[in-house]
């Protein structure tokens, strides 16, 4: 079993994108949405979190756990591979740099996502580490995920502010952008299109899953030790939240372009639960 979080649903496109995929792999996925955002949290708060989001899909029987958050991403991941060292993690920043690394031509790479995510500066280092000539352009996109979240994909408003945010990365002269949210993948489209074909568009859902395929094809002793029972062919992904509202349901379907059933859980019960026992 495949196990994936986030802060909410916005890494659903990382599981519509490991389905894709992988669709012979059972995939549970963990919205954290009673406590969404992670982002004005803590670092001390988002590792805490993150620790409670793993130890759930562990006690599903996850194989692998799949951070689709960028702010534990870039805050919490030392600590989650310290805390569960048997356990092979993918996180969504790493495999968005690298590819940008590979794609682009004239050193000039830009990102747009939340304030968190771009001011907390791990593109920015790891960029620097692997090649100090590639200039990095970060622009927050703070209006994208309401809007997307309000189901407003197609609307002029939406695509005038997408034009908006990408204006200054433009004039920078790149020629690749990262999308440094899970939830833009559902505005790639529109960027593309106000980006102009020049620009190749990074997007972190696609890149993870391809991380996890590829870990899985060049490690068949990993896979193989998934059970039967653990494999799904053409079976829906479970889906779990810690606060439920028709709204999230309604995202839910959006993120996943299907029908899915949501099920809540009291994620500091059920684990205290867990510890009695």
């Amino acid at each position: 079993m495949i196990g994936v979080f986030d802060s909410g649903l916005g890494g659903l496109t990382v599981v519509k994108e490991l389905l894709k995929r992988l669709p012979q792999y059972k995939i549970v996925y963990f919205g954290d949405t009673a406590r969404t955002p992670y982002g004005t949290k803590s670092a001390e708060t988002v590792i805490r979190y993150a620790i409670e989001d793993t130890k759930f899909l562990l006690s599903l029987s996850a194989k692998i756990i799949v951070v689709a958050c960028h702010t534990v991403s870039s805050t919490a991941m030392p600590t989650l591979r310290e805390r569960f060292p048997n356990i092979p993690f993918f996180e969504v920043v790493t495999p968005s740099f690298r590819k940008a690394l590979n794609l682009t031509k004239n050193k000039k790479v830009g990102l747009i996502g939340t304030r968190t995510t771009v001011e907390s500066g791990i593109y920015e280092r790891l960029f620097s580490e692997a090649d100090p000539e590639i200039k990095l352009y970060a622009n927050p996109a703070p209006l994208l995920v309401p809007l997307i979240e309000e189901g407003w994909i197609k609307k002029p408003e939406t695509r005038s502010i997408v034009k908006k945010y990408l204006i200054p990365l433009k004039m920078r002269g790149i020629d690749t952008l990262i999308l440094g949210c899970t939830h833009y993948p559902l505005l790639k489209k529109v960027i593309q299109e106000k980006a102009g074909k020049r620009i190749k568009l990074v997007d972190p859902s696609e890149e993870v899953a391809l991380l996890v395929k590829s870990y899985l094809e060049e490690n068949p002793d990993v896979a193989c030790h998934f059970e039967r029972s653990e494999k799904s062919p053409n079976g829906e992904p479970e889906i779990y939240v810690s606060d439920l509202t028709p709204n999230f349901e309604r995202m839910a379907k959006l993120f996943l372009q299907r029908d899915i059933k949501l099920r809540k859980v009291d994620l500091e019960s059920y684990l205290g639960s867990r510890e009695d026992k």
